[in-house]
């Protein structure tokens, strides 16, 4: 993991927003990666603002800026994600699994923009430039290579790349 630089955005561990576990702002130096780890009931959301990123686990895939990546982690798996001869710079928002317990799953969506279906009902995410039409919720804004996260509504001034996370976000019962 040596190298790897993690921001830690958003870490709500009362169900505030909903599935939502940790949201991560990650720059990669080239050729560094995470280091082979494990995961466990959880989806993990990766987009990739800048550079390149090689996953492994089943089917390597190589990861180009603005594709997004989804890894459910269902019963269990292990997996490294290793940055490019560029560098990786990653925004990842791990939520709760869909399906706990489910067959591990990784898919990879090639510079998709408007709403990326990700399969659950609970979380939508948004991607789009900066303009009078970036829908409301929890806002990821990438200006200059700079990440800010908050809940908005209204214009983002532009120029700048944003991702904007809606959550269902009634109270889980195992926030109870």
């Amino acid at each position: 993991m040596s190298g790897l630089e993690q921001r830690v955005l958003l870490a709500p561990d009362d169900g505030s927003l909903g599935p939502l576990l940790r949201l991560a702002d990650d720059r990669l130096p080239p050729g560094t990666g995470y280091g082979r780890h494990a995961h466990a009931d959880v989806d993990v959301v990766a987009v990739l603002l800048d550079g390149s990123l090689r996953h492994t686990w089943g089917r390597e895939a190589v990861l180009g800026a603005g594709d997004v990546a989804v890894l459910r982690a269902g019963r269990g798996l292990e997996h490294d994600e290793v940055a490019g001869s560029g560098g990786a710079h990653v925004v990842q928002a791990y939520l709760r699994a869909a399906e706990p317990g489910g067959t591990p799953a990784h898919d990879v969506l090639l510079r998709p923009t408007g709403w990326v279906d990700l399969g659950r009902p609970d979380a939508r995410l948004w991607l789009g430039a900066a303009d009078d039409d970036v829908p409301a919720g929890l806002r990821v804004v990438v200006r200059d290579g700079t990440v800010t996260a908050g809940v908005g509504d209204g214009r983002v001034e532009g120029p700048a790349t944003v991702c904007v996370w809606q959550f269902d976000v009634a109270r889980p019962a195992w926030a109870d």
